[in-house]
């Protein structure tokens, strides 16, 4: 999450010189498969939409940024990545107005600040409803986030999982999602991230009835436990559970998927045009009959993982989306939060063709975009330079020495202490 990173100066004070440009290159090839996208507008001007958002830790005032604010405007400062995998949704970036200090380089209008930007928990650097601040060096569990309010959750907090202690040493890969190998080394959790497709935690689930009657039945796998003292299990892999505890839907529900009609009875003599037109008037409601104990989970107002019978976290299976019941009575409260019912678009910024260029293509393309005067003098500049270095790097030459990292920077150091007094 974290967007600190190492040095890219070269590490080993007896690389040749050779070995440290193509340590460069490397690093750029890298930078460009990391970040493939042109980050030259600020998405303020796009208005509220979904996209990443990160966190400036350095600036003074709560408030998100847009990548490409992050990059081009608060490059030297510690930021954190709030989105992870998913991005935020209805954001609009703060970094142009007047609620931060520091200016925005891109979009350099001073707006008004963005009164309708929700700033839950994870603007204060916590996640999860055990509200820890996220540490990529000592993480070990994999994080979830919720599809409702785009919250992060551990495994171990949903109940998936014994929570591990946290590692002193950073792993040797990060990730580039939030749900894949972080956890790797670790027993597999209860549900893994293969078995679903999204998450809901309960605290949302509670606010939506329509989901909440759902959660437990086949395609909304839920975690529960018949006592205290027993394991958590899962509940909606199967139409029944047979440890008495839970009174899943009856055999004539579980027959028909929610969101499709049952089959039209033989005995059924009405004629076509009247159940047609009763039908236009109500849809028959095809929900799953609510499971009491998942039910009760919702009464608290809080999670008690000690006495809790059921989490009242959902994960929806794929194509869930299909399988809601759009009655009269359950489509107003899926139609309230629309990305239930469709996937959402998010914002990503336009790709950058110089991301796979190396540091001399970058250098020849960037002399083409200048008038043929000032690519004249860039030229000068840069025979002058290699000159210089060539005279620099000589007596390395002539004794057999190795050029390492410190001599390249003594050279630069030199370097920009003559343009210096130059220019005075």
């Amino acid at each position: 999450m974290s967007q600190e990173s190492d040095s890219p100066v070269a590490q080993d004070n007896s690389e040749t010189l050779a070995d440290y440009v193509a340590s460069q290159d490397e690093l750029v090839k890298e930078a460009g498969l990391a970040f493939p996208h042109q980050f030259s507008q600020c998405t303020y001007a796009l208005g509220h939409i979904r996209q990443a958002v990160y966190l400036c830790l350095t600036c003074p005032e709560v408030r998100g940024i847009c990548p490409a604010c992050s990059i081009a405007c608060h490059t030297d400062h510690n930021q954190i990545e709030l989105h992870l995998r998913f991005p935020k949704r209805n954001f609009r970036c703060d970094c142009p107005t007047d609620a931060i200090a520091h200016p925005c380089t891109l979009h350099t209008e001073h707006e008004p600040i963005n009164a309708s930007n929700q700033y839950g928990q994870n603007f204060q650097a916590k996640f999860c409803r055990c509200g820890r601040s996220y540490d990529a060096k000592t993480e070990r569990e994999t994080m979830i986030q919720c599809l409702s309010c785009e919250d992060w959750f551990h495994e171990s907090c949903c109940m998936l999982r014994t929570r591990p202690e946290p590692t002193p040493q950073p792993p040797e890969e990060v990730p580039d999602d939030g749900a894949s190998d972080v956890s790797s080394e670790l027993p597999p959790p209860l549900i893994s991230a293969d078995d679903y497709d999204a998450f809901v935690c309960r605290e949302c689930v509670d606010k939506i009835p329509t989901l909440k009657r759902f959660v437990g039945t086949p395609g909304a796998i839920t975690v529960v436990r018949v006592d205290p003292s027993s394991p958590w299990t899962r509940l909606g892999d199967v139409p029944s559970v047979e440890d008495g505890s839970v009174n899943i839907a009856d055999a004539d529900a579980s027959t028909a998927s929610a969101g499709e009609k049952r089959a039209a009875s033989p005995a059924n003599d009405e004629p076509a045009a009247k159940r047609a037109r009763t039908e236009s008037v109500s849809r028959a409601c095809l929900a799953p009959p609510p499971l009491p104990l998942v039910q009760a989970a919702y009464t608290g107002t809080e999670l008690d993982g000690d006495t809790a019978l059921c989490t009242g976290d959902v994960f929806l299976t794929d194509n869930f989306r299909d399988r809601w019941c759009r009655c009269d009575s359950c489509l107003p409260s899926l139609e309230a939060h629309p990305y239930l019912l469709e996937e959402e678009d998010t914002y990503e910024p336009p790709e950058d063709p110089d991301s796979a260029l190396t540091l001399e293509e970058l250098g020849m393309r960037a002399l083409e975009r200048l008038p043929r005067d000032r690519a004249i003098d860039g030229i000068h500049a840069f025979n002058a330079m290699r000159d210089n270095l060539r005279a620099y790097l000589q007596p390395f030459a002539d004794e057999g020495k190795v050029v390492g990292e410190s001599d390249v920077q003594t050279f630069f150091e030199q370097l920009n202490k003559a343009r210096a007094e130059a220019a005075k």
